[in-house]
């Protein structure tokens, strides 16, 4: 797990899966390890790194002992993918609070608009390593 970077979503949201998904078809250098919040590591991780301040509708960057949120969190896991994906940088000259804005109105209607699972997803064996519980 070492120079890993852990990144902390919700294993029963469906738009999330496919973010995790997105994520390791453009994650080369396997940089990234997977975690649910719903998992006892997740949970762990939430707690050390977090505290008061967890918001339920986040994913959660860890990044050299640095926790990232919201969108903040989304543009330091672009920094690190393969592809033209760092051409969406130019969204980062809009004010955070705006970008945070945005970031909580889809997590709060992301299930509604992209449903959610009964139970968190499983890995295959091939994806086994790159996923904590």
């Amino acid at each position: 797990m070492e120079n890993k970077q852990v990144i902390i979503f919700d294993g029963v949201c469906n738009f999330c899966n496919a973010a995790v998904n997105f994520i390791i078809k453009r994650d080369k250098k396997q940089k990234f390890i997977f975690t649910t919040r719903q998992s006892s590591f997740g949970k762990k991780i939430i707690s050390k790194h977090l505290k008061s301040k967890w918001d339920n509708d986040t994913i959660v960057l860890i990044k050299n002992d640095n926790c990232f949120t919201h969108s903040e969190a989304v543009f330091e896991i672009i920094d690190d993918l393969s592809g033209h994906w760092r051409l969406l940088f130019i969204f980062k000259i809009l004010p955070i609070k705006f970008r945070n804005y945005l970031y909580k109105q889809l997590a709060k209607h992301r299930y509604s608009i992209f449903g959610k699972r009964e139970v968190c997803m499983i890995p295959n064996h091939e994806l086994k390593s790159r996923f904590i519980s």
